[in-house]
């Protein structure tokens, strides 16, 4: 199972690796669409997002014996698409995401192969989307009232695991911006 859980190293071993990072209805999902068609690569979906919407369409709720299936689809899924990435990847979510999601339901509940992986996978950058937008139902959200306690778990384990994260804020332009500025100056790091 662990192995279900590593970065592939030996496929496109430059590429840059960026994950959007934080609490629900903060713009993920859209900055990772957008930032992947301007750098003209791809992107990772959610993986839990899926997951939850199927089993959501059989009236069942997810459970922590949930979170490993989550976070094997979820890595799959990375795995897969820097196969396809040109020199940039963009995470639309990761492991140290799903572990802080996992801790906050299910009283500080996680699988340990799941902590393991999420502090050993690597990205050469976080963004953690801050809480001033609006929350928007979608069926599968139900964090509206935690969101500040939300976005403080997601920071300390950034901190904890110290990863590199910029703090991203701002009306969608200002979101946009500060990510561009920041790829860009990993590209130009590199290069």
């Amino acid at each position: 199972m662990e192995e279900k859980l590593k970065q592939i190293t030996d496929t496109n071993p430059n590429c840059i690796k960026v994950v959007l990072y934080g609490p629900e209805s903060t713009g993920k999902s859209t900055l990772a669409q957008e930032l992947a068609a301007y750098y003209n690569t791809v992107y990772v979906e959610e993986f839990s997002r899926s997951y939850a919407e199927a089993k959501a369409k059989n009236n069942l709720s997810l459970t922590k014996d949930d979170v490993l299936p989550i976070a094997v689809g979820q890595m799959h899924l990375e795995n897969k698409q820097l196969h396809l990435a040109n020199t940039l990847l963009i995470c639309d979510t990761d492991l140290l995401e799903t572990q802080v999601y996992s801790q906050f339901y299910y009283d500080g509940y996680c699988p340990n192969e799941v902590k393991k992986y999420a502090q050993e996978n690597t990205y050469d950058l976080y963004f953690l989307t801050y809480i001033d937008t609006v929350w928007e139902a979608d069926g599968i959200r139900d964090q509206p009232n935690n969101r500040l306690e939300l976005f403080n778990q997601f920071e300390q384990a950034l901190v904890a695991t110290k990863k590199p994260y910029v703090l991203v804020k701002g009306d969608f332009k200002e979101r946009l911006n500060t990510c561009k500025d920041h790829i860009e100056k990993l590209i130009n790091h590199t290069h």
